[in-house]
């Protein structure tokens, strides 16, 4: 929600997604612009509700799209503690579902427009020196392994990017997260909105350093 409050505020038109159910933020934020803000309903575990967005947006042209999807599973719980089914649940969403949603409409992007997902720093296996958060980890390693591979096949059509946020106090990040969502949002944007025109992949933090790997 946070994002596209940003991206409006700035005078960007935005289509936003929602799982139906509850009122959620975002909705809210419809009401204040109308004009510039179109909802449109997605879980995204769920595939062919992904193929009839792609059908929606069909002929539609947009200079960035970024998908921002997590869940994760207890803190402290190990590969070996993990059942079945909670190790599924943070794989599909995190992984999985994600770039669904990013092979189906990428092709809706311009052509050197950003596509763009939430990664995490928890994702670099080379910045992995205190373990937690296994599951998580993975999930996000996982998501910046499927990246590489489609830069490696359409790398040439859009900038690609893995972003990082930082440890931010939502309701994933928790309280005693560092910093709080108005603290990295502009970043966040003014990062995205740079590597427009970029060719290739990149792995960034907030402020546009390379993350390792």
């Amino acid at each position: 929600m946070a994002i596209v409050q940003e991206l409006l505020e700035r005078g960007m038109k935005v289509v936003g997604t929602v799982r139906k159910g509850k009122r959620t933020q975002l909705l809210d934020l419809a009401d204040r612009f109308p004009e510039m803000l179109e909802i449109e309903y997605l879980d995204i575990i769920d595939a062919d509700q992904i193929t009839a967005l792609k059908a929606w947006l069909s002929g539609g042209s947009f200079d960035i799209l970024f998908v921002n999807a997590g869940v994760a599973n207890a803190r402290y719980e190990t590969i070996g503690e993990v059942s079945t089914n909670e190790f599924v649940r943070v794989m599909v969403t995190n992984a999985l579902s994600t770039m669904r949603v990013v092979e189906n409409l990428a092709g809706n992007v311009r052509k050197g427009g950003v596509v763009g997902v939430m990664s995490s720093g928890q994702g670099s296996v080379a910045d992995n020196e205190t373990g937690g958060f296994e599951v998580y980890r993975a999930s996000k390693a996982a998501l910046n392994t499927l990246m590489r591979s489609l830069a490696a096949r359409r790398g040439e059509e859009h900038s690609l990017l893995l972003m990082v946020p930082g440890w931010v106090k939502t309701d994933m990040g928790g309280f005693g997260a560092k910093f709080t969502i108005e603290e990295v949002i502009p970043d966040i944007i003014d990062t995205i909105i740079a590597q427009d025109g970029k060719k290739g992949l990149q792995y960034l933090d907030r402020f546009g350093k390379t993350v390792r790997w």
